[in-house]
């Protein structure tokens, strides 16, 4: 057998070639790599999100590629609003083949003290804010769109996980805010709380849709960097971390295009990690 052909087959079982996706929050950090690498290799990708992109914004954003995709005002905590966005997808393009759910609420260490304080005093309506956005909302897109892919008999659910939901906060590590500003930092509960429930929510759909052609895997990733982090919270980040740096923005992407191809096909109910080594100490 050629080489040529060898290359070509190993292309193949990683294709997402004329796939149809769709990824909420798709002009997040994240999102935007996920948008990306999807349209790159060929297939047609749909962003959710609350504020759409103008088409100048997604040029911009998505050189040589934009011909795959367009963006949807959508509010992926209200049922209705996606029902709406995926009839624009469904209109245009036909049913997904790929559901990324990607969109998602955090507390960053340049929080005010107000949502970054003790647990005792976390406020109810920001909890109730974080998991409606990360658990509910990860809910409804599952419900909406994953039905149509289960009467389609196919499908690949990704739901995006954190490591903040398999474990604990390490929280010395924001303890550095304390000494700098007088004012504690606490990594906040609702994150955590809201994306511990995606795992099983993705455990419980992978069962559910078991013999509907439909498959439903979390992506981990750990902490990826940023310009606006200050530099003492990464240091104390990266010292935690086997490998001693954040994740790069775009490192994730290789397990998109294997979750959403079908070099995955007997994977479901999963939870591929890819956090540096952050989960192995």
């Amino acid at each position: 057998m050629s080489e040529r052909v060898q290359a070509d087959r190993k292309d193949e079982l990683f294709s997402v070639e004329g796939s149809i996706a769709i990824v909420t929050g798709g002009m997040g950090q994240l999102g935007k790599q996920f948008v990306k690498t999807l349209a790159e290799r060929g297939a047609r990708v749909a962003i959710f999100a609350r504020r759409s992109p103008d088409s100048q914004t997604i040029a911009d954003s998505f050189p040589g590629c934009v011909q795959n995709i367009f963006a949807v005002s959508v509010d992926i905590t209200k049922k209705e609003s996606l029902k709406r966005g995926l009839a624009v997808v469904m209109k245009t393009w036909g049913v997904p083949d790929v559901l990324v759910n990607n969109a998602g609420l955090d507390t960053q260490p340049s929080a005010p003290p107000e949502v970054s304080g003790p647990f005792e005093n976390f406020p109810e309506d920001v909890f109730r804010e974080v998991v409606e956005v990360n658990l509910v909302g990860t809910f409804l897109a599952c419900q909406v769109i994953g039905a149509e892919m289960a009467k389609a008999g196919r499908g690949s659910i990704i739901n995006i996980g954190s490591i903040y939901g398999m474990l604990s906060p390490v929280q010395d590590i924001y303890a550095y805010k304390e000494k700098k500003t007088g004012i504690p930092f606490v990594k906040p509960v609702a994150y955590s709380a809201s994306k511990s429930g995606v795992y099983n929510l993705t455990r419980y759909l992978a069962t559910y849709w078991g013999t509907k052609g439909v498959r439903v895997n979390t992506l981990t990733p750990s902490g990826v960097w940023r310009s606006t982090q200050d530099a003492e919270f990464q240091a104390n980040y990266c010292a935690r971390m086997p490998m001693k740096r954040m994740a790069r923005e775009d490192e994730f992407n290789g397990a998109i295009i294997f979750l959403a191809s079908r070099a995955s096909s007997y994977m479901t109910g999963s939870n591929m990690i890819i956090d540096g080594g952050w989960t192995a100490w």
